[in-house]
């Protein structure tokens, strides 16, 4: 009777779960995991929480350094033990490593955005510039310290082709955008835009609209309204707070460049595969462990940068279904050159892109042809 219950508590042992407190960047994340998981599993539940890449991980315990294979109950780690994460320089995705500071600079972020609403004040405009706008279809408003959009941008109505906000201090896109319907052009870069004060509903009902740039804001959300915008050929939404990208972006068939590094995605969702138009795609600085395979149906694709994520390998049929492809980015991932000859159509791409950079080869005094986006050659 004995025997069996000493059985019973080893099986219960194997499977127990455990929580460990790991101390990084002056804060301490409490983890819950299996007794018998390795240093590699912690690893790899830790890089979402801090935005280092596995590989950048070291882990001190009792002052020994934990080896990947170890398991937690081999490196004698208990319920509540206290764990040292310390990085390595330059092995960081998306933004860096994920600080402590964090909620206090968004509470400092909505502390700005309420006292410049209060200070918002009415930006008159000379009548001869209204008539040049309406006359040309070019509303040029960039570096003018705006804190509102002013109402004669409005007055110009279906003659606006063009309108240019960049590096102000805006911090609401109101429904009145929704009168320039002719717009083909809005370039609202570094702002202080936050989703929630943009008005979607007007800014989706602009049907001409090709090109859309929104880098440099406080966006968290892209809506599934984006969608509308069927004629879009450049969204640029880089050094945003985004974490991940609607399912509506495959309503985009007319997409030639998606550009949406620095932010904090950590998914693309499969319907990327249906902007078919796409050339141009640069997802660097982001938390993205896998792409989907859909990218391999993206046939005119030609420019792919995924440096600074998580990426262990690549969608299988991503170098034989994207016969144009010929930069690849991969600076700052997992991906290794072992995983990257495995596929099929590895060949016919590095053929390409030597022939891309042939002219420069031809001009290095030192240098050497061999793939050099990134790939370790190990780990």
């Amino acid at each position: 009777m004995e025997a069996g219950k000493a059985a019973g508590t080893d099986s219960g042992e194997e499977s127990r779960m455990i929580k460990v407190n790991v101390k990084f960047g002056g804060r301490s994340i409490p983890v819950e995991i299996p007794l018998d998981s390795t240093v590699r599993d912690l690893k790899s539940i830790l890089q979402p929480l801090t935005n280092v890449l596995p590989r950048g991980q070291k882990f001190i315990f009792k002052g020994k350094v934990l080896v990947d294979e170890m398991t937690m109950r081999s490196s004698e780690i208990i319920n509540g033990s206290k764990i040292m994460l310390m990085a390595t320089q330059g092995l960081h995705q998306g933004d860096g490593p994920i600080k402590q500071e964090a909620p206090a600079i968004e509470k400092n972020l909505r502390r700005r955005t309420s006292e410049l609403l209060k200070a918002n004040k009415e930006v008159s405009v000379p009548k001869s510039q209204l008539e040049r706008w309406k006359a040309t279809g070019i509303i040029a408003l960039s570096e003018c310290n705006l804190k509102a959009i002013p109402e004669e941008v409005w007055m110009c109505g279906p003659s606006a082709r063009l309108l240019d906000l960049s590096h102000n201090s805006l911090l609401q896109l109101p429904d009145k955008i929704a009168c320039l319907s002719s717009m083909q052009k809005l370039l609202l870069n570094a702002n202080d835009l936050s989703d929630e004060l943009i008005s979607w509903e007007g800014l989706t009902s602009l049907k001409s609209l090709t090109i859309l740039s929104l880098n440099q804001n406080c966006l968290a959300v892209l809506p599934s309204a984006i969608g509308a915008l069927t004629s879009l050929r450049q969204l640029l939404v880089e050094n945003n707070k985004l974490t991940c990208l609607p399912t509506e972006i495959g309503l985009l068939t007319n997409l030639q460049t998606l550009k949406a590094a620095n932010n904090s995605i950590n998914e693309i969702p499969a319907s990327i595969g249906e902007c078919i138009s796409l050339v141009e795609v640069d997802l660097s600085s982001n938390l993205l462990v896998e792409l989907p395979e859909t990218f391999g149906n993206l046939k005119d694709l030609k420019a792919l940068y995924t440096s600074n994520n998580g990426l262990r390998s690549l969608p299988s049929t991503l170098f034989k279904m994207c016969s144009q492809l010929s930069i690849l980015d991969l600076h700052g991932t997992e991906v290794t050159m072992d995983v990257l000859r495995q596929f099929e159509g590895w060949d016919d791409f590095d053929n390409r892109r030597r022939l891309k950079h042939q002219k420069q080869l031809d001009f290095r005094v030192t240098g050497s042809a061999e793939f050099d986006e990134g790939a370790d050659k190990s780990y």
